[in-house]
Order: structure tokens, then sequence, then C-alpha cells
């Protein structure tokens, strides 16, 4: 753990010398992680020393910092210090998030591999409550069809919690960050698509039939898929 007033030469970190340099700070940090280094709770070297330590300027160790932060890997404390979250423990996909979150086919395929699995479950569990509030996120879409995002989020973060397994729970605030990216990616916006395909999940759901329950979400989000890379090709 940084204890203060100290250097970095405990820590067995590379200088950074590639291009992508943020990115390299964030993966220089992850690793750190990873190997058990920095613990969650502990709080990380001030900036002068990550500048040192790696070869890097002041902005590149702020986007790097900032990059973690709004991916809850770390947490930023007025005149307290950078430390790393608590909830990296308890959800180690964040720190495989923030290595990776670049690669969108990856984020994509992993938000994918996780929703597809969640779905099958909640059509099993879900409940008549759940099934009102996925109502509701639609109806919401359909009002504010200039800005849905939040509501779109909603849809698919009560699906998987509506899953109710404490073994993924961990898991499912970082496939919400993988929405988010995804999100932000998405230029142009076809509200009655997306209602489309939400009614067609929720129908599934109602009827407890995880194979079309599957098969709807599957459609949905491979639409997602295309729409995203195919924008950036």
């Amino acid at each position: 753990m940084y204890k203060g007033g100290g250097d970095l030469q405990h820590y067995q970190v590379d200088s950074v010398k590639r291009n992508t340099l943020a990115q390299q700070v964030m993966e220089q940090i992850i690793s750190l992680l990873m190997s058990g280094q920095l613990m969650p709770g502990d709080r990380l070297p001030p900036e002068m020393e990550l500048m040192e330590q790696l070869d890097v300027s002041r902005p590149v160790v702020r986007e790097a910092l900032s990059s973690l932060e709004t991916l809850e890997v770390i947490s930023r404390r007025p005149r307290g210090g950078t430390f790393v979250s608590e909830k990296v423990g308890s959800s180690p996909f964040r720190a495989m998030l923030a290595i990776f979150i670049n690669n969108l086919p990856a984020v994509i395929e992993a938000r994918m591999t996780l929703e597809l699995g969640l779905v099958t479950i909640a059509a099993e569990k879900i409940t008549d409550e759940e099934l009102s509030q996925l109502k509701e996120t639609i109806e919401n879409i359909r009002l504010h069809r200039d800005d849905y995002g939040a509501y779109d989020k909603q849809f698919h973060r009560v699906i998987a919690y509506s899953a109710k397994n404490p073994i993924v729970e961990g898991m499912i605030e970082s496939l919400l960050i993988a929405h988010d990216k995804t999100d932000s990616l998405i230029t142009f916006r076809e509200p009655e698509l997306t209602i489309q395909y939400h009614e067609a999940i929720l129908e599934a759901l109602k009827k407890h039939d995880p194979a079309e329950a599957f098969q709807k979400m599957y459609d949905h989000l491979k639409y997602v898929r295309d729409k995203i890379l195919d924008g950036q090709s």
C-alpha cells in the first residue's frame, strides 16, 4: 500500500513507451491490481510519482486516472488522494474491462455473452413487478425519443438483476459500464427500432420462455453490435 513520502521502486512497473500512453498507464495500474501489489482500498501514489515512474506527462496520467474513475476502478477523494475502489474486490471483471475498454469488439462480445446468459435465467425467474418495470422503461423511451439512453440502460439493468444470481451480480455494474461505452458510440438513434426490440424481449419474458428470450436479446444486441462496428469502419 502506498503510505506517502516514498517512491515506487517497490512496485514492479515498466516505463510506458508506446503510442496509446493513457491506455498503457491504465494497463500498468491494472497489472498491479491483478498481481496483488495493489489491493482494494489502497492509496495510489501522487500524480508526480506516477509521471516519473512511468515516464509520461501529467495530462496522460490524468486521462488514465479519469478513465479508471469512470470505470469505478479507482475513486478520488477531495484533498484525500486517489484510492483503489473497494468495488474491485467484489467485481474483478471491472479490472479486465478497464484493460480492454477500447477494444470495441471485445467489449461488445463481453456484453453479449453476459446479457444472453442473464436473459435466459431471467425468463425463468422474472416477477410480475419486474415485468411492469420493463414495460415502464419502454413507455419512457417512447416519451423521450430524443434522449432515452438512461431508460434503455434501465431496461437492461432490470433484466440482469431479475436473474437473481449473487455470483454474477458483481459483474452486472461492469456490464452496465460496457453498455455506457457502446451507447456513447452510437451516432444516430432509432427509437422505434429500440422499442420494437425491447417489446419483443418483454413478450418472451412474459411467456417465461428462455429460448425465445435468448433469441430476441441476440437480435437486439447483434443490431447494436453491427451498428457500432459499421460506424467505426
